[in-house]
């Protein structure tokens, strides 16, 4: 960017002047155009709060660039000072609304509608607080009520189609409603964002990608585009480029909990090394253990035991025992010596993956369940509302219900790409609300 770009924010953040919603509007847009002039914001912003007693209106104008970098709780805390107008209420509302506080919003939004800021914006606020907060269809109400030119603007639209969404409305009717919206202002954060959601429910994940880049491209940044967009970089192996997306997130906000895990485990994917012929080698053998034991010529008595025992390959007999084989009825010293020898052959030994054994599932006997418990297990994954991150290891998985995940251990759940200590913490606090827990816990 150059430096007339960052003089001017400058000037607009530190030098006393005119400051209302057109000024905030310019500063917004001079970082999206380039981000890197976000240090040049976040710079001017602690020039300004380090020249000591502000002004009421120094307040405004501290606490909107407050709320623009993230900075929610000092934004809240500086505009509670400030002169009460209507743009302070107004980014108040924005502020205690990126802090879900909705209640707190929704004052905010009529307050500052009071003091004469423009209507729309503040319904279009309320709306939100209300969506958010849960009560989805007193937010259809609220934009029921508006007329006129609003209903055309993409943030009307994007606010019509995230509350036909939440009220479980036609999917066709949320996917047309924000390609509206983004037709009307190809840079729409929200619009993006939930129509990025869309496709990403329904497994366009190129589609997806595109519109959450898009997305975070605008400024203020969504927290939701910033993360979605980061778990399908981890999906892809790019965990660089996941790691800048939570690095973008933190820098606005620093103390975001989510970001700041997702970052480390993004980190610690990317910093991994890799060894290329261990790979290979762990390949080969990988191939070995696959081998079935009938494809060597055994006694009739080796035979049978190993069928008896459920031996069928190569592997299920190198994380086998020899103390279990002896354990097994008719398997004696000579069927030992058999299948050692036919394990050398190989370069194998008994007991040489014993270490990887998995721990037998326990019995799912539904007919031993009450009703109410049969019902519970019996539920669709989908009814825990685990993260995107979560949620995804349950499809590779293959677990559809809860009965199906509780069989699973936490061992088993972190075996799955990008599911790490941070989502098996999660799925086990949405379990433990049902009374339930994973296997071994």
């Amino acid at each position: 960017m150059s430096q007339e770009v960052e003089l001017d924010i400058r000037q607009l953040v530190v030098f006393d002047g005119a400051f209302g919603s057109g000024e905030a509007e310019q500063l917004r847009g001079a970082v999206a155009q380039d981000f890197s002039s976000f240090r040049t914001l976040r710079d001017s912003v602690a020039d300004l709060e380090a020249t000591g007693d502000l002004t009421p209106a120094q307040n405004v104008r501290l606490g909107v660039c407050l709320c623009l970098l993230g900075r929610l709780y000092r934004a809240v805390s500086i505009l509670e000072q400030a002169d009460g107008g209507a743009l302070a209420q107004f980014y108040l509302a924005r502020a205690h609304l990126a802090r879900s506080d909705f209640a707190a919003a929704r004052q905010c939004f009529q307050a500052a509608q009071q003091a004469g800021f423009p209507s729309d914006p503040c319904a279009l606020g309320e709306s939100e607080a209300l969506r958010r907060g849960g009560d989805a269809a007193a937010a259809l109400a609220v934009l029921d009520n508006l007329s006129g030119a609003v209903e055309q603007t993409a943030e009307y639209l994007a606010q019509r189609a995230a509350t036909v969404a939440a009220l479980g409305g036609n999917p066709s009717e949320v996917t047309a409603l924000y390609e509206r919206a983004v037709e009307i202002d190809r840079n729409h954060a929200g619009a993006l964002f939930g129509l990025a959601v869309e496709n990403d429910r329904y497994g366009n994940d190129e589609r997806a990608m595109e519109l959450y880049k898009r997305s975070v491209a605008q400024f203020p940044p969504h927290e939701g585009p910033l993360l979605n967009l980061g778990l399908l970089y981890e999906d892809r192996g790019q965990f660089a480029q996941a790691a800048q997306c939570y690095e973008r997130m933190l820098d606005s906000r620093p103390n975001h909990a989510q970001a700041a895990l997702f970052l480390k485990d993004a980190e610690a994917s990317r910093d991994m090394y890799y060894d290329e012929d261990a790979q290979r080698k762990r390949d080969r053998i990988g191939q070995l253990l696959g081998i079935p034991v009938t494809d060597f010529e055994l006694s009739v008595r080796s035979r049978n035991c190993l069928q008896k025992m459920g031996i069928m390959t190569l592997g299920d007999l190198a994380r086998s025992t020899e103390q279990e084989l002896l354990g097994s009825k008719n398997f004696g010293e000579t069927s030992l010596i058999e299948i050692r020898e036919m394990l050398l052959s190989k370069g194998l030994r008994l007991g040489q993956f014993a270490s990887e054994k998995r721990a037998a599932e326990l019995p799912y006997e539904p007919e031993s369940l009450s009703a109410d418990e049969q019902a519970l297990l019996g539920r669709s994954i989908s009814d825990l509302s685990l993260s995107v991150r979560a949620r995804k290891c349950m499809i590779r998985l293959g677990i559809s219900t809860i009965g199906e995940l509780v069989r699973r251990t936490g061992d088993d759940l972190l075996e799955c790409k990008n599911f790490g200590v941070t989502s098996l913490n999660e799925v086990r606090e949405k379990l433990v609300v049902h009374a339930l827990k994973l296997r071994g816990d």
